[in-house]
């Protein structure tokens, strides 16, 4: 399927957040006309490591797209670029507060000669507030919404170790772009759709800010546990350790009985999952006392069988030869010019049981 394959995409953005958008717009089957300025996206050298020539991270954003390199401070190439506007579809653009303005391609000017036009602004911390002329990068959105706060173990907060906010803020934006097309559809207008760093940041932080609202509750970070159940967390084995999570009491009580731990399973203090939270150092300590006896692939297999979900703490090199990564087909190995092993994370979708395409590799500059 290639739901979008007769929509055109005009993508000024740079860096992580705009680019994600496009390219999932792309993975759909949109044509996205990627816009550079002479010296590049700058993720292009946010490395290493690299790969063919571009970091990884810069690869990992920009497969099926074309690349078309434009000064636009020269007006020539903002005719060339008012000439790609007149035949798209959806504008996205991630320039800081007025500077698409200055350059001639702001939403009001582009939706007044493009009226079905879709102009997406992708921003640091949106349309309003002190700090909506402010840039914004991803730790600073983690830091500025809690998302630190919330990270780490105690009295060592942490920044979440992969852009969370950038993907985030590049999923709301693809999902608002689908949305005013399909609004468009029914109407005939564009619309400017609006996506935010910060915003998005608070989204993630939901029940955390919905905890401090409801009850004054500041909640500080846990390690791998999780603040709200018990047991809940990544728990040593012989060799390593193993994620596990005994979301209910049903969960609870078969926990107990694969570790036999039936005393753990029958003390008052364990009745519910609330009693577990309010105990939860005595209930660790004696599940981790049976963990402990087990290697990680015994206890997972243990677990598994009994019907307790758990999951290994594996590496990233781990990860890609797990048999589960590989029977997803979400690592695609399609190499390219200067990097014939080049291999992408697919889109994490599919239509019908089929992923959509990845073999559009990322563009090299444009000269």
């Amino acid at each position: 399927m290639r739901p979008l394959q007769d929509v055109v995409v005009i993508d000024l953005s740079q860096n992580l957040a705009g680019p994600y958008c496009t390219q999932t717009l792309g993975d759909l089957g949109a044509t996205v006309i990627k816009i550079e300025p002479p010296a590049g996206d700058p993720a292009r050298a946010w490395g290493p490591p690299f790969w063919g020539g571009d970091s990884t991270i810069f690869l990992s954003a920009n497969r099926n797209k074309k690349a078309v390199t434009l000064d636009l401070k020269q007006a020539e190439d903002c005719a060339i670029l008012h000439e790609y506007v007149a035949g798209a579809d959806v504008f996205v653009q991630s320039f800081r507060a007025g500077v698409a303005e200055k350059l001639g391609f702001g939403e009001a000017s582009l939706r007044a000669m493009h009226p079905r036009l879709i102009y997406c602004s992708v921003s640091a911390y949106g349309a309003s507030g002190p700090l909506r002329d402010q840039p914004g990068y991803d730790p600073l959105m983690q830091a500025h919404a809690g998302l630190i706060s919330v990270t780490g173990h105690p009295g060592q907060p942490a920044r979440v170790g992969t852009s969370i906010v950038d993907i985030g803020t590049g999923l709301w934006a693809a999902i608002g772009i689908l949305a005013a097309l399909r609004e468009r559809d029914a109407t005939g207008q564009g619309t400017h759709v609006g996506a935010a760093l910060f915003e998005t940041a608070l989204a993630w932080n939901a029940y955390h800010i919905m905890g401090y609202l409801a009850g004054g509750n500041v909640p500080g970070p846990v390690g791998t546990a999780f603040p709200l159940i018990a047991p809940y967390d990544a728990f040593p084995t012989r060799d390593g350790r193993l994620m596990i999570a005994a979301a209910n009491d049903g969960l609870f009580a078969r926990l107990c009985d694969a570790l036999e731990l039936h005393t753990l399973r029958d003390d008052a203090r364990t009745a519910t999952n609330p009693d577990r939270v309010a105990a939860r150092a005595f209930v660790n300590e004696h599940v981790t006392a049976a963990t402990l006896r087990h290697t990680t692939v015994e206890l997972e297999a243990k677990l598994r069988a009994a019907g307790v979900p758990c999951a290994p703490v594996l590496d990233v090199s781990q990860v890609v030869n797990d048999p589960q990564t590989v029977a997803t087909g979400m690592l695609q190995k399609i190499g390219m010019e200067g990097a014939p092993d080049y291999t992408a994370v697919a889109a994490p979708i599919t239509f019908d049981g089929v992923r959509p395409d990845a073999s559009a590799v990322p563009p090299p500059r444009s000269r």
